[in-house]
């Protein structure tokens, strides 16, 4: 979205909201995370109680073998992991290239170089830590562009303000809707000259259309989108799945786990099935830092009797 399709008022509030994160994340780091994260965990956890229903729901219906003590203990870590994943966002107004490779680490980097090297590729991921990270990925291969593919805020001033946070010389952003459009008209000479790392937070709760599909995923019948899936056979694209593991306060490291190569014959659904495992694993391996607090099972599966 450009500045000129806001009106004046949404234009000063954009800039308000702007100069406020620009502000905070010029800020000490100790401040940040020490003073405004264990604020907003507060605010969220005990005072707010944010969405705290679905987080039980969706906690106890995903881990059905676990006790109340242990639900509660993922349950307070996951609010601890949403009130770093706000410092996160909002420290990115500020961001230098020195700054996004000390929050984010690749785990072989040079491996995963060589395999990609001029060449597009899909990165599948999930809302699991801090995953704008991931777009940092243009900081370490400068011939490559990571294209976020996301879906559009309703808010017009909030999806100025995240454009504006997430897009620059190595990232860039475009809606769901347009992104095979976008991937056809720019693959040949990519973006300034750069190779396309298409992006796709593959875990989000899509409509019931005919390119979706049920999966078994944390003990429930889950819908996925078959987008991913479907770009890389219509294009020939690899595929690897993107883990972060947090290693410290506003500090990940990424790696890759090869999910499609790009030539393989594979039945339908089969890309898109490898995705879901892989996320489920990293669930189960760290559950308090994904997304919870999403209505991630809002539609059910009809079962014909």
């Amino acid at each position: 979205m450009k500045r000129t399709d806001l009106n004046f008022m949404q234009r000063i509030g954009l800039e308000v909201l702007w100069g406020c994160a620009y502000v905070f994340s010029v800020m000490p780091r100790w401040f940040k995370y020490h003073v405004v994260e264990n604020l907003l965990y507060v605010v969220l956890y005990r005072c707010v109680r944010y969405r705290m229903s679905v987080v039980k729901t969706n906690l106890r219906n995903s881990f059905p073998e676990k006790s109340e003590e242990e639900l509660a203990e993922i349950r307070r870590r996951f609010y601890r992991t949403l009130a770093e994943i706000f410092v996160d966002t909002l420290d990115l107004a500020h961001l230098t290239p020195d700054k996004g490779r000390a929050a984010l680490t690749v785990k072989g980097l040079e491996e995963h170089r060589q395999k990609v090297e001029g060449r597009d590729w899909i990165a599948m991921t999930a809302h699991y830590g801090c995953w704008e990270y991931c777009s940092f990925w243009g900081l370490y291969v400068a011939s490559q562009i990571v294209v976020a593919v996301y879906h559009p805020l309703r808010s017009k001033v909030m999806e100025a303000l995240y454009q504006r946070l997430r897009n620059g010389d190595y990232a860039t952003t475009v809606s769901m809707k347009e992104s095979l459009r976008f991937y056809l008209r720019n693959r040949d000479k990519g973006i300034r000259g750069k190779n396309l790392v298409m992006g796709l937070i593959a875990d989000q709760n899509p409509p019931r259309r005919p390119d979706s599909h049920w999966f078994r995923f944390l003990n429930q019948d889950t819908i996925f989108f078959d987008g991913g899936e479907k770009l890389a056979l219509r294009c020939h694209l690899p595929v690897y799945f993107v883990k972060l593991d947090r290693v410290a306060r506003g500090r990940y490291e990424m790696s890759f786990e090869p999910i499609y190569d790009g030539r393989e014959e594979v039945a339908e659904h089969e890309i898109t099935e490898r995705y879901v495992r892989l996320l489920e694993a990293e669930i189960r391996r760290r559950p308090e830092l994904w997304m919870w607090s999403h209505r991630r099972w809002k539609h059910k599966r009809n079962v014909s009797r």
